[in-house]
């Protein structure tokens, strides 16, 4: 760590938040202390993104880029987003469906457009890089993950609220949770949109005959 710079320590640190991020979320919980692991889950996922968007501004503005960080910053996005969509499917069960279907997209995705990246620049020497409709892919991809985490913390925080106004017992439904599936939604239809434009970007530079 001594020789590293300060991108490739931040893209280290995104890489060890992941494991947090799942021994936090797959401890067995209930009642309060459920919402309150979401919390912390959501508080690593955002930390973690955080780094992501600051790494490689900082790699740029101050000429830090390296070998290493050109291979471990996409790769520790990958982990980030694919490990806090394990724990959203183990925590969220009135979920679960449109999370293993965004889950099969976002994997599928990746493996796509990273096979095209090694195709594209260990034959050609092209590098791929990231282009806007990439850049809203991971933002639609980190709004939905923390939306998903945090509408039910917010929902059963305006019940306590509600409930010491009232003073009385309120029924309140958490697993109803429209913002999640919105921003999910949205987040495969990037996630979608964004691996065809690079398919269709770079589909010259794979040659059938070769």
């Amino acid at each position: 760590m001594a020789k590293m710079n300060l991108p490739n320590r931040l893209t280290v640190l995104r890489m060890c938040l992941v494991p947090v991020i799942l021994i936090v979320g797959f401890i067995p919980a209930s009642g309060a202390w459920w919402y309150i692991t979401s919390t912390i889950c959501a508080a690593l996922f955002i930390g973690a993104s955080v780094t992501d968007m600051l790494d490689g501004k900082i790699a740029r503005k101050n000429n830090l880029v390296t070998d290493f960080g050109k291979f471990m910053d996409p790769v520790a996005d990958k982990f980030m987003v694919i490990g806090a969509m394990f724990v959203l499917l183990y925590r969220f069960n009135n979920l679960t469906l449109p999370l293993m279907l965004s889950l099969i997209v976002i994997v599928f995705r990746e493996l796509a457009v990273t096979s095209m990246r090694l195709v594209a620049s260990s034959g050609k020497g092209v590098v791929l890089a990231a282009n806007y409709l990439g850049k809203l892919k991971t933002v639609s991809q980190i709004v939905a993950i923390s939306t998903i985490f945090l509408e039910p913390v917010l929902q059963y925080v305006i019940k306590l609220i509600a409930e010491a106004i009232t003073g009385e017992k309120l029924f309140w439904r958490t697993d109803i949770v429209p913002l999640s599936w919105i921003t999910l939604a949205f987040c495969v239809v990037m996630t979608v949109w964004s691996g065809l434009n690079y398919i269709i970007s770079y589909w010259k530079y794979l040659d059938p005959e070769k």
